[in-house]
């Protein structure tokens, strides 16, 4: 736990690559077209909960990881942003049910230290492209289901992107008050 709050405090922190291809707006939605590259991350998948309360069960565990609750006994470092898979249904609410995503550190990526708890899990996954907007505070399952279905309007008739997933992702730690970073991802098709 010591590792965990050293490494949020003190610990480097790396941005996730990528590109921006394009950017766009329509009315008071702005937004860019992202290439983000591939990797390994840690990840927890939680079901059968509300996505808020799921986000408070899965986070401490990958920050565990990351700060060193691993083989290696190590602190990695932060790589923003930290994302979470979210599953909307025909309405637009949340299923019960996301999964977060930490890019692990350039350093690591070759050789990423093992998880000590089981619920972390080491995955590849591929770039992927995303359509992405950027808004404030603390951000809640509401909020993100919100910023979605703006950047989905904005959108409209001009790009294709996955509607059974999309990703909210934040930037600062959960002890910075003001000036918080939190996006909403469309996965292009």
């Amino acid at each position: 736990m010591l590792g965990m709050i050293k490494n949020s405090l003190f610990g480097s922190v790396e941005t996730w690559p990528w590109q921006v291809l394009s950017t766009g707006g329509k009315e008071e939605v702005s937004y860019e077209e992202r290439a983000c590259e591939g990797g390994r991350f840690a990840t927890v998948e939680v079901t059968d909960k509300p996505v808020d309360e799921a986000l408070r069960e899965a986070m401490p565990k990958v920050m565990k990881y990351v700060g060193g609750t691993n083989d290696k006994g190590i602190g990695m470092g932060m790589t923003v942003p930290i994302s979470f898979a979210v599953f909307p249904s025909e309405d637009g609410s949340l299923q019960k049910k996301l999964k977060v995503w930490f890019r692990i550190p350039n350093q690591f990526q070759s050789n990423p230290p093992v998880p000590s708890d089981d619920s972390v899990k080491i995955e590849e996954r591929e770039s992927i492209t995303v359509y992405s907007t950027q808004f404030g505070g603390y951000a809640k399952a509401a909020d993100y289901v919100a910023q979605a279905a703006q950047l989905r309007t904005a959108l409209e008739g001009t790009a294709t992107y996955r509607s059974d997933t999309y990703f909210c992702t934040g930037y600062d730690p959960p002890m910075k008050p003001y000036g918080r970073r939190n996006e909403v991802w469309l996965v292009k098709t």
